[in-house]
């Protein structure tokens, strides 16, 4: 709704410099091509998203494939950090309004595909789960959402994914520390029961595997890299 903080607002399009488009415009450029959607995670503002995500675009070298970003208000106005285990409901906001844009003017794209990073796997796993198509590919990038995440809460829309990879540390200090008790608050306050498994971008994901599993193995980084 705003550059810094705040709600989720309309949907808008949006080039790397800002400026809005028609919806038109990006109807027309994933039309005919695979398509890969990607989104950054907690306490990212909305032009730091833009400039992130635009930079990123460049590095890829996906042929014909046409990367779009999404941005999502994860981020406080005033208290930074503070505010993390409220954010998850902005993401599962944003989630719902992405799924009926890519429902409505997707329907062109050849293939759609998705990668994340932290607590955007909360937004992306919602999208998917309001999609009325399948996924070729998912991403799941240091994700700050629970290890069961795949096959209990969104389960149903892993099912509708053909291949999911996984990226998990156990150097990751923030979700070693801060994940468990951000996750317990946010249980208590805003969805109901308290949340006290791992994070899924530290330990991968928690057995049962989603049925048929579809996630690749060889998700955790080793200990070694200090990564």
């Amino acid at each position: 709704a705003i550059p810094v903080g705040g709600g989720v607002g309309p949907l808008k399009v949006l080039d790397e410099t800002n400026a809005v488009h028609p919806a038109s415009d990006v109807v027309s450029a994933v039309r005919g091509h695979d398509v890969l959607m990607v989104t950054h995670g907690f306490n990212v503002n909305q032009m730091d998203g833009l400039q992130e995500l635009s930079n990123w675009a460049k590095l890829l070298s996906l042929g014909s494939t046409v990367c779009v970003g999404m941005l999502w208000p994860g981020d406080a106005r005033w208290i930074h950090v503070v505010d993390y285990p409220m954010e998850g409901n902005e993401a599962m906001s944003a989630g719902n309004e992405l799924a009926s844009f890519i429902n409505t003017n997707f329907s062109g794209a050849l293939s759609l595909s998705f990668a994340s990073h932290s607590l955007g796997a909360r937004m992306v796993m919602q999208t998917i789960a309001g999609l009325s198509r399948s996924v070729r590919r998912l991403l799941l990038m240091a994700g700050a959402i629970d290890n069961t995440c795949l096959s209990s809460e969104y389960a149903a829309a892993a099912r509708k994914v053909q291949s999911i990879s996984v990226l998990a540390s156990h150097s990751d200090d923030v979700l070693k520390w801060a994940f468990p008790s951000g996750n317990f608050v946010s249980g208590l306050f805003s969805r109901g029961v308290p949340y006290v498994h791992e994070a899924l971008g530290r330990e991968g994901p928690a057995e049962p595997y989603p049925s048929p599993d579809n996630i690749h193995a060889d998700w955790q980084i080793p200990d070694c890299w200090n990564y």
